[in-house]
């Protein structure tokens, strides 16, 4: 019998006025308890989370010590945590959603042994505020009266140990119910976790910055900053105009001086503004952080500012320039912080020499953050000169406006500085990318396919399922030594004499039930993460690898997109989506069906499946197989015609080859010509993410997930029209289609690298493609420039991407409904899958960025050891592609690498060129103009740089102690590159996977020196679930990123 009661809020409105809200408040007599121990689990419905039974004792954290040592609850040596509700809240509404969040998903996590109870819905714990009650002793009593419940509940056969910061409490409670014990969580810690030193470490540094926040709020300091807005203040002023809301988003070339805001929400809407809004300097920046979502207010236009358009290494060098900024923009100060964007940062703690420069108190010591963006952070440690060799990473606690730096506190120990696996590490904690080991419960969920149990289909799939495994000819095209397929193709030829045309897709779904404990998990990593040298599975190997990938010869759940198509025009005439039974046919690699395609039969004995027949079955099944991939390339063409006439782009990406060792890890990659089956299968993948896109928003056109590429801003594409006019082309960006067609008529003969270039310009233009619930957008916002489709998504990989594990659920309850069945999927609401789809986006720029960044790290790597002087690889032929104030941009083709080279040094000298091309350092000047730069001596030489020149370029590594290290151009001859004749057979073949595959080695050759063995980082592999080596499968669409790597934003764009 629920209770009714009644709970009153009292919220500030926007004018700042306090409304009273009564909300109705329903207790219940019971509620999940989520122990093993629950008398009554059917009346309790504990059918989620259980804690463990292997444990002595519950302990309760108070709402105080879940705000201030939530970090340390998360180590999982700390087992039997019960939550309860109320100090839940206590973070939601005073810690922020980021903090919440961390709650939340460590509550949801299976490898940690905490539950939450809902206290406040439970009637006979819920107690009612007593009139004149501080919120915080209210919470503190509501907490102990329901630890108290909890353990009669559990029969008295569990003591629970609440622990808390309030000493009244301690001293009301300590004694007052046998069995339930309340303490300190310092001496919780002290006395039932004595020898695990990191959490002790990580108390006493958040204890001890605590203590130093007080001391500082209690002491009289002058104000650094001026104070924040309050909340409904800013409210109120962006409502009304004055203030402009975005996200804060720092320029890491001039950290110190430069930031802009992206408008958000409304702001960008009423405000009137076109571009961003520029906030100069830390003082205008008023303590907020990159990425915090701030409030701003612009200042008079006669104090605008522009931003400067020189090259830069860091903000040292501002000074040193000289050079006059660009147009005033513009310009703001931040008045307020809507919601901190804090998480973990990897630190570097200064040498011992900058630890005695930094004053009086040594405890006391200002660390530089890896991210140029963030500031020196204040903590609080008698380690600093421990650990000033190790990357470090640190929390920020706060920032009070009497402070010049945040304060935090030290976390935890990653790694030795220039370290490999450190290395990595700093790019994972950078990107909050996390690789924990996929935990027992979660591969507990997972099926058997071993040689003793070897998996088979089910009779009743088969009953439920169309099966095509006599009917069909299906058939995989991959990269050579792919063994992750999870797609393959079909066609065939109906007895009304149209065609059919086939995509199967593995069916994860199938395997991964909505809410499971992999599910969560999945959600959570949101995509598969590839670095240099190692990916991070969304999904356990046993799908990822098996029984998800699409294999020759053996059977799997598919989920299939079936057309049938006129036999003459390829126009579809249906279309049928739903779950099949597939067996693969062939397992091709791309060269294979090319020369298959182009009728050269030589390769039938690399084709496995072709190899082992007699002759007069090879040739029949050769045949048939010809057919089916010649037709697939003809109507893959006449797709792509039609996608033409609307707009379609193609831009610039890398073409490569894996080779894989025998251990299947990342051996080489090879450049390659494109192939036409290329672009067969990626025609035939984008034609079924667009009739899924299609069939998911007709079923549930305000809760379907979808993917939208807006088109750029139109002064984005300035750079690009102004570089092709230098070659005399004419880039109409007017719309997809004219940018298209531009691009492909902007060839040059004599140099094919000016169209590879531009392509990369329009690339670089373009807006990023981002997922979205349908029911937050209007129709029209649907498009994808980029593909020129009314409507897109991601259906296609479900074992890499978990978008596509909410587009397959959707596909399935739209066949249901179809059907009139009912719907079996867990549908997300559209205010969920929106939240669901900013939180994929968001991975998904980390994965980026981890990818990029972990490849800038192999190639300094690889750089770093060589003399720059005299090695022969160091020296290569560029490419300028941009033209700056003080030097130029270069593209080099050889390794992929984007870079800046200056014409002016540190020193004021300017670049000079003699008879034979070699430069050299002299007093002097430099002209720019749009399409070229003039560097004129004292003397009266001069040398002009004109865009698209080829020079030739020394590459050597900028070294950092406290950053990642970034490679360094320096032009030493306005001519081009030759090539000596050692080297013509080898050109280009140095890419990024042989840097990986170098430093690889180098770093091993290293760990055997300091007897450390091989094994250990493949036994970790094995222990963490996760693949070393690049996934085959990412090739059109992952590796793309890494065509022009731009190495430049170690300089100013």
């Amino acid at each position: 019998m629920l209770q009714k009661r009644e709970k009153v809020l009292l919220l500030r409105t926007f004018q700042g006025r306090t409304l009273r809200i009564v909300r109705e408040h329903y207790l219940r007599p019971s509620v999940p308890c989520n122990s093993p121990l629950c008398p009554q689990p059917a009346a309790c419905r504990n059918d989620g989370k259980l804690l463990s039974a292997e444990v002595t004792h519950y302990v309760i954290p108070d709402w105080k010590v879940v705000q201030d040592y939530l970090e340390v609850l998360e180590f999982p040596e700390l087992k039997g945590v019960i939550f309860m509700q109320t100090a839940c809240q206590a973070v939601q509404h005073q810690r922020g959603r980021r903090q919440y969040n961390k709650l939340r998903n460590l509550l949801k996590d299976a490898r940690h042994d905490c539950v939450l109870f809902a206290n406040e819905f439970q009637q006979h714990c819920y107690l009612p505020r007593e009139k004149g009650e501080a919120m915080e002793k209210w919470q503190t009593r509501s907490i102990y009266n329901s630890a108290v419940w909890y353990y009669h509940h559990c029969e008295d056969r569990m003591p629970i140990v609440m622990v808390t910061e309030d000493e009244e409490a301690i001293q009301q409670y300590g004694s007052e119910t046998e069995g339930v014990f309340v303490i300190s969580f310092k001496n919780y810690l002290d006395n039932f976790w004595p020898d695990l030193k990191s959490a002790h470490e990580l108390c006493d540094s958040i204890l001890q910055s605590r203590r130093e926040r007080e001391t500082e709020s209690q002491e009289t300091h002058g104000k650094e900053y001026p104070e924040h807005l309050p909340l409904e203040v800013l409210e109120a002023g962006i409502k009304s105009g004055r203030y402009i809301q975005g996200i804060l988003n720092v320029n890491k070339h001039r950290a110190q001086i430069e930031a802009f805001v992206r408008l958000q929400g409304a702001s960008s809407k009423d405000s009137g503004l076109v571009s961003d809004i520029l906030i100069h300097g830390s003082k205008a920046r008023n303590r907020s952080i990159h990425g915090d979502t701030v409030v701003v207010e612009l200042l008079p236009k006669s104090e605008w500012k522009g931003k400067t358009s020189a090259l830069c290494e860091n903000d040292s060098d501002d000074k040193a320039s000289g050079e006059s900024p660009s147009e005033p923009m513009p310009t703001g100060r931040v008045v307020g912080i809507l919601q901190k964007n804090w998480r973990d940062y990897v630190v570097t703690f200064p040498s011992k020499e900058e630890v005695q420069s930094q004053g009086k108190n040594a405890q006391k010591i200002l660390v530089t953050p890896w991210d140029y963006r963030i500031p020196k952070i204040r903590i609080s440690t008698q380690q600093a000169e421990a650990l000033q060799d190790f990357r470090v990473v640190v929390r920020i606690d706060s920032w009070e406006a009497t402070s010049v730096y945040p304060n935090g506190h030290f976390v935890r120990v990653l790694g030795r500085i220039g370290d490999l696996e450190g290395e990595i590490a700093t790019i994972l904690v950078e990107n909050s990318i996390s690789v924990v080991p996929f935990s027992e419960a979660q591969m507990c969920e997972m099926p058997v396919n071993t040689p003793e149990n070897p998996w088979k289909v089910s009779p009743k799939e088969e009953q439920e399922r169309k099966d095509l495994r006599t009917t069909h000819l299906v058939f995989s095209i991959d990269p050579k030594g792919c063994e992750d397929v999870d797609d393959t193709l079909s066609v065939r030829t109906l007895n009304n004499g149209n065609l059919e045309l086939g995509v199967h897709i593995a069916d994860v779904t199938h395997f991964v039930a909505p809410n499971s404990y992999i599910d969560v998990e999945a959600r959570t990593r949101a995509t598969t993460y590839y670095l240099a040298d190692r990916r991070y599975d969304m999904l356990p190997s046993i799908l990822s690898a098996d029984l998800c990938s699409l294999l020759g010869g053996v059977d799997r759940y598919a989920v299939s997109v079936m057309w049938e198509l006129d036999k003459t025009s390829y126009e579809i005439k249906k279309v049928w989506y739903g779950r099949t039974i597939i067996r693969s046919a062939y397992k091709l690699f791309y060269e294979a069906a090319q020369e298959l395609l182009d009728r050269n039969f030589s390769i039938v004995d690399d084709i496995p499946e072709l190899k082992a027949l007699d002759k007069q079955s090879q040739q029949a099944k050769l045949e048939e197989l010809v057919w089916a991939i010649g037709k697939l390339t003809d109507i893959a063409r006449h797709i792509r015609s039609k996608r033409d006439r609307c707009g379609a782009l193609e831009l610039e990406g890398v073409e490569v080859r894996v080779q894989l060792d025998d251990k299947k890890n990342i051996h080489d990659l090879i450049p390659k010509q494109p192939l036409e089956v290329h672009e067969t299968v990626a025609e035939c993948m984008i034609l079924a993410n667009h009739w899924v896109a299609k069939k998911i928003w007709e079923s549930f056109p305000h809760q379907a997930l979808l993917r939208q590429h807006p088109p750029p801003h139109q002064e984005f594409f300035s750079e690009l029209r102004e570089c092709a006019k230098a070659k005399g082309f004419f880039i109409d960006t007017r719309s997809n289609k004219t940018l298209a067609d531009s691009l492909d008529s902007a060839n040059d003969p004599k140099d094919p690298l000016v169209n590879k270039l531009l392509r990369s310009m329009a690339t670089q233009a373009m807006s990023n493609a981002l997922y979205f619930s349908t029911g937050s957008c209007t129709e029209e916002e649907f498009h994808h420039y980029g593909l020129a489709l009314d409507k897109y998504t991601h259906f296609t990989s479900p074992i890499r991407r978990y978008s596509d594990i909410v587009v397959h659920r959707l596909l399935m309850a739209a066949i249901s409904k179809d059907k009139k069945m009912e719907i079996k999927e867990n549908l997300f609401s559209n205010k969920n899958l929106e939240e669901l789809c900013k939180h994929i986006n968001n991975r998904n720029r980390a994965a980026q960025r981890s990818q990029k960044q972990s490849t800038e790290l192999f190639q300094c790597m690889y750089f770093k050891d060589r003399d720059p002087e005299t090695e022969e690889r160091c020296i290569a032929d560029g490419v300028i592609y941009s033209i700056r104030t003080n030097g130029v941009l270069v593209f080099i083709p050889r390794f992929g690498i984007k870079g800046a080279a200056y014409l002016k040094n540190k020193d004021g000298l300017v670049i000079a060129c003699g008879p034979e091309g070699s430069s050299e350092w002299k007093p002097g000047s430099l002209q720019r103009s749009q399409n070229k730069i003039i560097s004129t001596t004292a003397g009266g030489q001069s040398v002009t740089f004109h865009l698209f020149d080829h020079v030739t370029v020394r590459i050597s590594v900028q070294a950092s102690r406290c950053h990642s290290d970034t490679i360094r151009l320096e032009i030493i001859s306005n001519k081009p590159y030759m090539i000596p004749n050692t080297e013509l057979c080898h050109q280009s073949s140095l890419l990024k996977s042989e840097l990986v595959k170098e430093v690889t080695r180098s770093v091993e050759e290293a760990q055997l020196a300091q007897e450390v063995k091989g094994k250990v980082i493949q036994e970790e592999h094995q222990e963490y679930c996760q693949t070393k080596g690049r996934s085959l499968y990412t090739l059109l669409e992952e590796i793309r990123d890494l065509a022009l790597l731009d190495v430049s934003e170690s300089c100013a764009m």
